[in-house]
């Protein structure tokens, strides 16, 4: 599966409503009981998915969202020509796309890829940027935008309002930015008045998101003066080697003396003519985990064994819950072995699988512990309380806790329920796409608003669908 292609009417996108973004209690989720659940949501657009089967075949795929949205980032701090390939063509950079259109650039989408060309002279002085809901994308162009000319005004959906910033916004003002609160402060809506970001040294505590400390990383290739970084606090790591990983294909970089500081010297960046997006790990840890759970056998193509995204790791993961890997030159193969093991995880490193994880775990002979994340709380939805409430209306036992989950394998050695229900994704691609991993062994299950996978995955259930025949 490669980037810009037509959509049916299962793989459009829709606009993300708002969610709490701050609830931390620990309690326990008892599993619904009856013939039926109470007043499903959007029951008439839901997605009934298939139980029972196994998954069985080959994909690619799609490209990596996080190496397509920082591309699209430093090609506008380059300001050179870039040729794309393979890009994400999802929700989120569909957005981005579109943010760069409104900063003058001309942007041209041909299949399987997207061709940019900066605006030169012609730059506009100002721009109101929609982010969506697209966390990523606002937080490396608060940066950005920092460092170019002009006033930029940056807004999203009521959730995305509800996403916090500050830390990220407090780091770039010790740098010399300007940017200024339009409500709430801590939170979008904000102006920056880009220019030339002068530079220096900041201390940022990247606890929630691991995006400031990106964004920072970025900008400081455009300042005036060398640029040091101390962190006191960076969660999800990995993400940061994929940030300098992409800063290394446009000739840029940092040094890191200690483990807690970065110095860059500032230099332009060499825009490469053409760039590829390899595949998105993220992604392809969905039908990996379908294989591990239904003991069928998928081949993922087009993945990169020495990738830098954390999300690799999930693989790996697998392994420990019983599932074998193959690696191939040409990507790897996932089979499961009819039987899951509960594991013990800190998913710090990789939180966006952590609903995938846990989609699982009622099936894993033991408890599963998953810990380290309370981050989470501060997705596209608050993914443990999100988790834990959909999990539970299903028929788990799943107990929430301010930075996990512990599920037991209920369901290891037992049927589960059979009973209708349709579960609610809370407006979040990675919820839908988890739960429907639970409902392909626990039947009776649909998917509200199954088109909010089109922010990440826009033909996740064109490929489930073609997994289990």
């Amino acid at each position: 599966m490669t980037g810009w292609r037509s959509k049916s009417a299962d793989e459009s996108a829709e606009g993300l409503a708002a969610g709490p973004a701050d609830r931390a209690p620990e309690r326990a989720v008892e599993p619904a009981h009856g013939a039926a659940e109470e007043a499903p949501p959007a029951a008439a657009t839901a997605r009934p998915v298939p139980a029972g089967r196994v998954v069985r075949g080959r994909l690619a795929p799609p490209p990596s969202k996080s190496l397509t949205h920082r591309y699209l980032v430093l090609a506008l701090l380059a300001g050179r020509p870039l040729a794309l390939i393979d890009p994400l063509d999802a929700k989120d950079t569909r957005l981005l796309l579109a943010a760069l259109e409104a900063l003058g650039w001309r942007v041209e989408r041909r299949p399987g890829e997207v061709v940019l060309e900066p605006p030169g002279a012609t730059a506009p002085r100002s721009a109101a940027i929609d982010c969506g809901n697209a966390g990523t994308m606002l937080r490396l162009l608060i940066g950005a935008l920092a460092t170019v000319p002009g006033t930029w005004r940056l807004d999203g959906t009521p959730r995305l309002r509800e996403r916090p910033v500050g830390p990220l916004v407090a780091a770039l003002r010790d740098l010399g930015a300007e940017i200024a609160w339009e409500g709430r402060p801590g939170y979008p809506p904000l102006t920056v008045r880009g220019g030339r970001l002068p530079g220096g040294r900041t201390r940022l505590d990247a606890g929630e998101s691991s995006q400031y400390l990106s964004a920072l990383l970025i900008a400081a290739h455009a300042a005036a003066a060398p640029v040091t970084i101390e962190v006191a606090a960076l969660a999800s790591a990995p993400y940061v080697e994929i940030t300098l990983a992409a800063l290394a294909r446009f000739g840029g970089g940092a040094e890191r003396p200690a483990p807690d500081r970065f110095h860059v010297s500032p230099d332009a960046l060499a825009g490469p003519t053409r760039l590829r997006v390899e595949g998105d790990f993220s992604a392809a840890c969905y039908p990996a985990a379908a294989a591990a759970l239904t003991g069928g056998r998928v081949t993922l193509e087009g993945l990169d064994a020495d990738s830098p995204q954390g999300d690799r790791g999930f693989l790996e993961l697998l392994e420990r819950l019983g599932a074998r890997m193959t690696w191939s030159e040409g990507g790897v193969t996932v089979e499961g072995t009819g039987e899951l093991r509960a594991v013990d995880a800190d998913l710090g490193a990789m939180p966006d699988q952590v609903p995938t994880l846990a989609a699982l775990a009622p099936f894993a002979r033991g408890t599963t512990r998953i810990r380290g994340v309370p981050h989470l709380r501060l997705k596209e939805s608050d993914r443990l309380a999100a988790m834990a409430a959909e999990l539970g209306r299903l028929g788990a036992t799943v107990e929430e806790r301010p930075d996990g989950l512990v599920i037991p394998g209920r369901w290891a050695d037992a049927e589960p329920p059979a009973f209708p229900v349709t579960v609610d994704p809370h407006d979040d691609h990675r919820i839908a796409m988890s739960l429907a991993l639970t409902a392909l062994r626990r039947p009776g299950v649909s998917i509200a608003r199954p088109e909010v996978v089109a922010k990440s995955y826009p033909g996740f259930w064109r490929d489930l669908t073609n997994l289990v025949g």
